[in-house]
């Protein structure tokens, strides 16, 4: 009796391994840890923030041992999306789900853009997730595993001065519900949209004045959390068996009024 109430009472996420990209800092690290605390063991992927990700690895391991790993890879290097999820897979003998988080932000005013700005933008927010996906399908399908894609709100309504971004984000969008149904019915994959959640370090978002003009127009008026973003990703892979191709906004209803 006891072990069949521990049985059902185990997290759906216990002992699955999830590999996070861009996992070792800000919203990333926030999803990495709620998904550790619901019991997940987490492949941490990062590129130059080497030292946040070992920290953080060393935290997770310190609350369960072996739990956390890193990996670093360059996702603009194709070779290396297909050797990080073989990589994971190696280090944790399997692979349930997989966190497009990585992401590069910033303007590209048109007539200012160039190949780099270009490749760079398309190869995180959308190369990326899709040559990751590909790779780990096989492995996502035996375990019936989910994705989970970090959008943005602005993939529909794109941001002045950020049309490659924007342009990026909506492809990603669309590559989230194009992987829906090729990936289905053993593979589930959705999206996660923010809104305010941190602000970026530079650029035009940084300026308060920009800050507090997006605020004015969110109906909830106050920035989010990271943990609001890894609350929802958390959601979707353990306790949302039923959804897929759905991309769903955390933006304090700022989607609305766009």
């Amino acid at each position: 009796m006891g072990e069949t109430r521990n049985k059902r009472d185990r997290s759906p996420l216990a002992d699955r391994v999830v590999l996070v990209t861009g996992g070792a800092r800000r919203v990333g690290a926030a999803i990495t840890r709620r998904l550790h605390a619901g019991g997940a063991r987490l492949a941490i992927h990062y590129r130059t923030s080497a030292s946040q990700a070992r920290t953080l690895a060393v935290e997770l391991n310190a609350l369960r041992p072996r739990s956390a790993a890193t990996f670093r890879a360059d996702l603009l290097s194709q070779p290396a999306l297909k050797r990080l999820v073989d990589a994971v897979i190696t280090r944790f003998g399997r692979l349930d789900a997989l966190v497009n988080n990585a992401s590069s932000f910033y303007p590209t005013p048109l007539g200012e853009v160039g190949v780099r700005e270009w490749d760079d933008l398309i190869g995180t927010n959308v190369r990326a997730p899709f040559f990751l996906a590909q790779a780990a399908a096989p492995e996502l399908a035996r375990r019936r595993g989910a994705i989970v894609n970090i959008v943005d709100i602005h993939a529909e309504r794109p941001i002045r001065d950020y049309p490659v971004y924007s342009l990026a984000k909506g492809a990603l969008a669309t590559l989230t519900r194009s992987l829906a149904l090729d990936l289905g019915p053993r593979v589930r994959v959705n999206g996660v949209s923010p809104g305010a959640i941190l602000w970026p370090e530079s650029g035009d978002f940084a300026s308060q004045v920009n800050q507090r003009d997006v605020l004015a127009r969110t109906p909830l008026a106050r920035t989010g959390h990271p943990d609001d973003i890894a609350g929802m990703v958390a959601f979707l892979l353990a306790d949302a068996p039923y959804v897929s191709g759905q991309i769903i906004a955390v933006d304090g209803g700022r989607s609305v009024v766009l």
